[in-house]
């Protein structure tokens, strides 16, 4: 008796024809413009991906110090090999990867002829492109998220957020300097065991897994909608010698509930991209608040909290600081910092309150 086994799906889509797609369903509303910059973005998640997996085989990342010869070798050889002998503007020390990866970023971004204004984490002053290469939109991104992981072969990723430049602006700094809810796109890619893309032009969000046979970004989390309460929160509690009483408070009534209800796990990777992307398909809660130590918190406003924030509200979460939605804020710097909350609704309405409670006290 033989069996009928059923035909494998070859209905297959992907990112490109996704995009298309929308396009399409927008009609005369849509220029491509968007479309053809998503495609770079794409484009350069595949070429970072690549270098990401074989960082450690060309000596792209840090070197382990050894009684090697190359240890024994004059400083600039070292350097050449290691660490790219730089630090960015945030004072992190900048490896190969991180350089390489902010270089094919500005390049593709600006091949495209579609950006007018890129930020970089990498870079102390915003790109405005010349004129002959100019387009109708401006990047803000880190291009390689959480690259000091990538030794230990934690995740790492690349974070970005897409505005349209102003009617009648000609691409400016100002052109980047507004909230994140005037963003017109954002999103992650993360590097691991597989390269997962996530995206939202603010009609919800979708992901897609790079599949390496094919060369494609193929869709394979539709719909991405954060459950309205999780079990895991992702906080750096290395910190708590500084957190305020609100952040405090919230901890402990998750870890020391009352009796008849579970405590939460913890969950902490240390790299943004791979601690959001878990909270946004598991749900629970992400946090990075400031603290006594860093009094504006640590992430960056525009090119980390504003993507996320964006992703998490277009998949029914909310992104705080503690007092006020993060989409809200006007940034005044390039590289402004922020206090981050952001997941499942009711675990970040439950921080909310916290933070009420104590402004009532005080």
């Amino acid at each position: 008796m033989s069996i009928e086994l059923p035909f494998p799906s070859t209905e297959i889509l992907t990112l490109t024809r996704h995009i298309l797609s929308e396009q399409i369903r927008l009609g005369a509303a849509a220029t491509g413009d968007l479309t053809l910059l998503i495609n770079a973005i794409e484009f350069t998640s595949k070429f970072i991906a690549s270098n990401v997996r074989k960082a450690r085989l060309i000596n792209l990342s840090v070197p382990h110090l050894s009684p090697r010869p190359l240890c024994c070798i004059d400083n600039w050889l070292l350097i050449s090999v290691g660490l790219a002998g730089d630090t960015n503007v945030q004072g992190e020390e900048q490896k190969k990867l991180d350089v390489l990866s902010n270089d094919i970023m500005v390049n593709s971004l600006r091949a495209s002829r579609k950006t007018a204004v890129l930020i970089s984490e990498e870079l102390d002053h915003a790109v405005v492109i010349e004129e002959e290469y100019k387009g109708k939109y401006c990047v803000v991104f880190d291009p390689l998220d959480g690259s000091s992981n990538i030794d230990a072969g934690v995740n790492v990723g690349t974070i970005f957020g897409i505005y349209k430049v102003r009617q009648g602006s000609e691409g400016t700094i100002d052109d980047v300097l507004r909230p994140g809810s005037e963003m017109v796109a954002a999103g992650y890619t993360m590097y691991g065991s597989s390269a997962n893309l996530v995206l939202s032009t603010g009609n919800g969000v979708n992901g897609y897994t790079l599949d390496p046979s094919l060369g494609e970004f193929v869709l394979t989390h539709p719909d991405i909608k954060i459950p309205p309460r999780g079990k895991i929160y992702s906080f750096n509690e290395g910190n708590s010698l500084y957190f305020h009483p609100p952040t405090i408070n919230y901890l402990n009534s998750i870890k020391y509930p009352p009796a008849g209800k579970s405590p939460y796990s913890a969950r902490y990777v240390g790299s943004m991209v791979a601690d959001v992307h878990r909270t946004l398909l598991y749900g629970g809660i992400f946090g990075y608040p400031d603290d006594k130590k860093s009094k504006n918190g640590k992430l960056r406003l525009l090119y980390e909290a504003f993507p996320m924030a964006f992703l998490t509200e277009q998949a029914g979460g909310i992104a705080t600081t503690g007092t006020r939605r993060i989409l809200d804020i006007v940034p005044t710097t390039i590289h402004e910092r922020s206090s981050v909350y952001l997941g499942s609704r009711d675990d970040v309405l439950d921080v909310i309150t916290f933070y009420q409670a104590e402004a009532k006290s005080a």
